[in-house]
């Protein structure tokens, strides 16, 4: 394989897509929900996670569950959760049944943020794929991601 084979370069072609598509969603999340609720996108992210768990067996994620879901390292899932947790939206607690785990939950005061901050997320999502669509580079992903069963 050489630097110019054809395969490669689609493979890198779409790789710099999708890593486009990313990037103006992201930043057009963070911008809307910074701007209207005083949430980063990853904030966003963390509470609506989070706010999924439920009691019962395998309910409640540990923190590196939590870090796989929100794509971000352990530390950094602290360091969020600690931010979240001086603003009052989230809480700790240490799990029942093993003094080793810590929990963490979505406080009422969280979950009243998600609600507020879930239309104009998904608002804000979906104006950015519709711009996303109109780019031929970027409509096959914008289908793709629309095509995912939710």
């Amino acid at each position: 394989m050489t630097a110019t084979d054809p395969s490669l370069t689609a493979l890198a072609a779409g790789w710099c897509a999708l890593s486009l598509l990313h990037g103006r969603i992201e930043s057009h999340l963070e911008r809307v929900l910074q701007s209207r609720h005083g949430l980063s996108a990853r904030e966003y992210s963390l509470l609506d996670v989070l706010s999924r768990q439920h009691d019962g067996e395998g309910g409640h994620l540990q923190m590196k569950q939590v870090a796989d879901a929100v794509v971000l390292s352990q530390s950094a899932t602290t360091r969020l959760v600690t931010r979240l947790e001086n603003r009052g939206l989230l809480s700790r607690y240490l799990c029942p049944t093993d003094r080793r785990g810590i929990y963490t939950d979505v406080t009422e005061a969280g979950l009243d943020l998600l609600r507020q901050a879930r239309p104009v997320h998904d608002a804000a999502l979906r104006e950015v794929l519709g711009e996303a669509a109109q780019d031929p580079q970027l409509a096959p992903l914008v289908r793709a991601l629309e095509s995912v069963p939710g």
